[in-house]
């Protein structure tokens, strides 16, 4: 949030120009506030409790129907999750109490365009303030992101400083795709949106690293990954003023894929492996992931989805102890060397040694940002551990950046000896060591 407002572009304009994943932690201004009658269940959804959470909204509601953040905080919480009715139920009532608050639209919004209803969510993004995106799926004609083919197997062409897939635009011929959890829509460069005969349907001028581009965003035909091809894609591509693509294309790549792509599939991105794993996303595929996983011996972990942004629960420590919560898990991107960034002040308050001699001047979601070295004692999800192992601390990050806090995001370098199946139709990760079978 920005002075309490949602703000989309900040949190998309890094996918839109291709942003890198080093240091990208969402960067809201501030913590969401209690407004009225929220009390312990507002404590309980900034300490990550989202059960507990939602009982104690659901019971102010109870008492007072008309409490406003209550059915906002609780809408939210469903949208997480993935409980689109409970979703739509609290948000539908959010905006009924309030027509003008674009909070609530926002994430009604978010809620549609989760479920692929595009016609529903384009009025809710205009009363939001989000024009472009109002006009961008309200554009949509037909079934988006159709899949055909069941499963692809696409080994990675580079695994540092991030992976890189072969993929095909338009029946074109295979070039390279970046991937990123961190990216939202599927987005093309410039040079293969003109050449895929593609026109916006809607453009924004954003601001990028210092300075501003053009973020166009239009309808795509057609996307093969191997074995499965997605049919009819909301797609995004940027350029400069005068039309040329922002910034360096050394290896002619086509541009990356985001996490709406993912989570029309069930994916598993296989680090030990080097190989990208696709399978159509249906009941069944989720069940069987949850068998194969229950095999292994491997406990599922709860998936909660805030924009784009991957979430589950993790834990740092370090020389004055340690802390279990909610953190953020990303796939793809180009990383670095660092394995996990912490936020706020937890590297201070658990006693991670950190070297705030060397400052990193990075950017996160297209601002500037200064990161520090740091070494925990320990990071962990699930079973799967890192220790003593180089990571960054973002002292000034914000920890709640969607009212819960967040104080880590765990990247490319801690997810190599792992594979790590995500699974959109249960909401569950399942990490497993080693190659995918």
């Amino acid at each position: 949030m920005t002075d309490g407002k949602w703000d989309r572009r900040s949190l998309l304009r890094g996918a839109a120009v291709l942003a890198g994943a080093a240091a990208a932690a969402p960067l809201l201004d501030g913590a969401a506030t209690a407004l009225s009658g929220g009390g312990d269940a507002d404590a309980l959804f900034k300490a990550g409790e989202f059960e507990k959470a939602g009982r104690a909204y659901e019971e102010i509601l109870r008492k007072d129907p008309e409490n406003l953040h209550a059915a906002r905080r609780r809408g939210q919480l469903g949208l997480l999750a993935g409980e689109f009715p409970a979703a739509e139920k609290y948000l539908k009532q959010a905006v009924r109490l309030a027509p003008g608050d674009k909070d609530a639209h926002y994430l009604l919004g978010d809620c549609y365009l989760r479920q692929d209803k595009f016609a529903l969510c384009a009025p809710h993004w205009r009363a939001a303030g989000e024009e472009a995106y109002a006009k961008w799926f309200a554009a949509v004609s037909g079934e988006a992101y159709q899949v055909h083919g069941d499963t692809a197997r696409l080994e990675w062409k580079q695994t540092d400083p991030g992976p890189l897939v072969e993929a095909s635009v338009n029946g074109g011929p295979p070039m390279r795709f970046a991937f990123y959890t961190g990216a939202s829509n599927l987005s093309l460069t410039a040079t293969v949106a003109k050449a895929a005969g593609l026109s916006p349907v809607a453009s924004q001028k954003v601001e990028f690293e210092g300075g501003s581009v053009w973020a166009h965003y239009g309808m795509l035909d057609s996307f093969r990954l191997g074995g499965i091809e997605l049919r009819n894609v909301p797609v995004g591509w940027s350029s400069t003023e005068s039309g040329e693509d922002v910034g360096p294309n050394p290896d002619g790549g086509g541009g990356m894929i985001g996490t709406w792509v993912f989570a029309h599939l069930l994916t598993t991105f296989d680090y030990a492996g080097r190989q990208l794993i696709l399978r159509r996303r249906t009941p069944e595929t989720s069940g069987k992931a949850r068998a194969a996983a229950a095999r292994a011996g491997v406990e599922p972990l709860p998936l909660w989805l805030a924009d784009q942004f991957l979430h589950s629960r993790g834990s740092v420590a370090g020389a004055d102890g340690s802390r279990t919560g909610i953190v953020g898990v990303n796939f793809g991107g180009s990383g670095g060397e660092s394995a996990a960034v912490l936020f706020g002040e937890t590297a201070e308050k658990l006693g991670v040694r950190a070297d705030y001699d060397r400052p990193l001047g990075t950017f996160a979601h297209s601002h500037p940002a200064v990161t520090y070295p740091c070494y925990p004692k320990e990071i962990r999800l699930g079973e799967a551990v890192a220790r003593e192992i180089y990571c960054e601390t973002h002292p000034q990050a914000g920890l709640a950046p969607y009212g819960f806090d967040v104080r880590a995001a765990f990247f490319h370098c801690f997810h190599k000896p792992y594979n790590i199946t995500v699974d959109f139709t249960a909401m569950r990760l399942y990490v497993a060591r080693g190659k995918a079978a």
